[in-house]
Order: structure tokens, then C-alpha cells, then sequence
């Protein structure tokens, strides 16, 4: 069979197609991929000192809120908001004139009992010596007797009777009852007050000032280790904050509560501060710094040298032939730019702190070192 002009073209055609196709298949020959630029440095063991931090409440050590103990109006104010006050100095007045009427009846009603009471002694005295001569009934010594008795008891009646009322007078006059900082007045002259539920003001001590917090039960062991500690205030192991700025003066723990809350497993922990220039204020917020040594000789590296996978975190550590490979770490606390390695790491060897985001498992770099 004879084959064509047309035909021979087709063949021709198609066979080009086979040997292109057949051409791109053949493997490309390609060099190893090139080293990854990074910085890398030592990991250091070094002595870390941080500072724990809890949210703070200031609080006085001594705080009351001022109520009468009688019912008027208010008859005199006597001090300045705000002012500082001292131990017995008057607050306020209210109206006794009530009080005091009522104080001058019963001294009249007792000075009547006292007269009652020298006339039935006399005669129960009178009746006593006639009976030993036989002289009078004794029915009638026993009457005396019994009305003598009566009169005493009449009389510490009225005693009473005139202390109680004497002290609604005393009580209307409402005094300090420790030196500190009263606040602003509720109440202006000629308010009505109810004796027990108007509350008048509020005093608190200033200088010393506490701070309360509560840390977690299994804290305990060490706090109580920090109470026992009497260099605590030298070594500034408590101080506050608030914000970037930090109080001056460092405290010393008080008291640690008596038990701790079931529901939250933390017990409350009570600082004591100085307070000599008055800037701190019950009801503030802080933050309590303590002081943590606990890391000594600990190893630290540059927080900026983690990455983080579904809550693990690792590092890029260089092995031989400039190759690294990914390690996972046990992390502490940050400190600054660094965080302390609890585990995962030891003294010696390199991270890639710079150029992470470019690497994987076994990529070979070349470096510039941080140390």
C-alpha cells in the first residue's frame, strides 16, 4: 500500500510530539538549596531575679463608719473634710435639749429615792432596836425592814435610770475614736438624724496602710518563710505598683488569713506599708511585687527565639554542619526581652534567635552571632 503526501506529514508530526513529550520528562538537575542567613547565640545559665505578680487592693488597718447612737438634728460640724483628726476630738453635735430635760428629771427623781431611802432607814433602824427590848411587834419590824429593802432597790433604779440618760447627753456629742482621716460629711447642720442608721462619715487610719491579696494555697510554705524573714523590708521583697510606677518604700507582710476559701483554694495575705507622704489611699488598686530568687544559676534565653505551635513551644537549635533542628521546651517565667527554660535546653549550646520564620527541620544556615 502506498502511502501519500498527507500521511507521511501526520507520522512526521506525531512522532515530533512523542520525543517532546518524552524530552520534558527527564529530571531537572538542581544543587542544594541554599544556606539560610540567621543570628544566632549561646545559651547562658545566670542568676535570674523577677518578680511575682498579684493584683492589690490598699485598705486601712483601721477603718469605721460614723452613726449616732440618738435621734436629733445635727447641731454643729466640727472638723474639715478630708482633715486629719485625732483620738477623742469632737465630729459633731446634735440636738440634746431632750436629752438633757429628761437628765435633770431623773436626777430629781433619784435625789427622791435618796431622801425615801435615809427615812425608811432610819426607821427600820428605830424598829430594830425597839424589838430587842421587846418594845414593838415584830410584824412591824419586819414592815420597816421589807420597805428599806424596797427604797434600796428603788434607788440603784433610779442610778440607772439617770446613767442611762446621761449617756443619750454624752452620746450626742460624737468624738474620734481613733486618730486617722476622716473623709467628706453626709450630712449638713440641721440634718435629722436616726439614731443607729445615718451614717455621718467615715474615719480609716492612714500611716501604716495595708494591702490585701490573695496567693494560691500551694504558696503558702513559701509566703510563711517570708513572714518569718526579718530582712524582708531590707531586701525590698514586697513593693507595689501602679501602672510603670513603683512605690518607694517596700512593706513587709502582716498577717497571712486564718484559712483558706474552699471555693478558690487561695488565702488571703496582708502587707503593711508606709505611709509618711500620704499618696496612698484606701481602696486603690496595685499590683504586689515580690521578689523571687528562686532562679539562681538558672538558664535564660531571648524570648524572641520561641515559636509557638498549638500551645508547645520550641526553638531552632544548631547541631553539626550548620543544620538545626527544632526542639521542644518547658518555659519559666518572662523576665524583660528574655524568659527562663525550665527544660529543653543546657548551657552551651546555639539558638537561631533571628530568622525563625525562614527555617525548618534541618535547614542548613549560616550565622552572625549575638555573643
Amino acid at each position: 500500500m502506498k502511502l501519500n503526501y498527507k500521511n507521511i506529514l501526520s507520522i512526521l508530526i506525531v512522532s515530533l510530539v512523542f520525543v517532546s513529550c518524552g524530552n520534558s520528562n527527564k529530571p531537572v538537575q538542581q544543587g542544594p538549596p541554599p544556606a539560610v542567613p540567621v543570628t544566632v547565640t549561646n545559651v547562658v545559665a545566670t542568676n535570674a531575679i523577677y518578680y511575682d505578680q498579684f493584683p492589690g487592693t490598699l485598705d486601712a488597718l483601721d477603718q469605721i463608719s460614723l452613726t449616732s447612737q440618738v435621734s436629733g438634728y445635727i447641731t454643729g460640724i466640727y472638723f474639715k473634710d478630708g482633715q486629719n483628726v485625732k483620738k477623742g476630738q469632737l465630729l459633731y453635735s446634735i440636738d440634746a435639749q431632750v436629752y438633757r430635760a429628761n437628765y435633770e428629771q431623773a436626777i430629781a427623781d433619784l435625789q427622791v429615792q435618796e431622801a425615801n431611802l435615809i427615812k425608811a432607814q432610819k426607821d427600820a433602824d428605830r424598829y430594830n432596836e425597839l424589838e430587842k427590848h421587846d418594845a414593838i411587834a415584830k410584824q412591824q419590824v419586819d414592815y420597816a425592814n421589807a420597805a428599806l429593802d424596797a427604797t434600796q432597790k428603788q434607788v440603784a433604779a433610779a442610778k440607772a435610770n439617770v446613767a442611762s440618760i446621761h449617756s443619750n447627753v454624752q452620746f450626742a456629742n460624737i468624738s474620734a475614736p481613733f486618730t486617722g482621716t476622716i473623709g467628706i460629711s453626709q450630712v449638713k447642720k440641721g440634718t435629722a438624724v436616726v439614731a443607729g442608721q445615718t451614717i455621718l462619715n467615715t474615719v480609716s487610719t492612714d500611716n501604716p496602710i495595708a494591702v490585701d491579696f490573695t496567693v494560691d494555697q500551694k504558696n503558702i510554705y513559701r509566703f510563711t518563710e517570708l513572714q518569718q524573714d526579718k530582712n524582708n523590708l531590707k531586701d525590698s521583697t514586697f513593693t507595689i505598683s501602679f501602672g510603670d510606677e513603683v512605690y518607694a518604700v517596700p512593706g513587709n507582710i502582716s498577717l497571712i488569713d486564718r484559712a483558706v476559701d474552699p471555693q478558690t483554694g487561695t488565702i488571703k495575705v496582708r502587707l503593711v506599708f508606709p505611709n509618711d507622704k500620704n499618696m496612698l489611699k484606701p481602696g486603690m488598686n496595685t499590683t504586689v511585687r515580690v521578689k523571687n530568687t528562686s532562679a539562681l544559676n538558672a538558664t535564660m534565653i531571648p524570648y524572641k527565639a520561641i515559636s509557638e505551635l498549638l500551645g508547645e513551644f520550641f526553638v531552632y537549635v544548631v547541631g553539626d554542619s550548620s543544620k538545626v533542628s527544632q526542639r521542644q521546651l518547658v518555659l519559666g517565667q518572662q523576665i524583660g526581652q528574655n524568659i527562663i527554660v525550665k527544660k529543653g535546653l543546657k548551657p552551651g549550646e546555639k539558638i537561631v534567635v533571628e530568622g525563625i520564620q525562614n527555617l525548618h527541620e534541618g535547614s542548613v544556615i549560616t550565622t552572625g552571632s549575638k555573643n
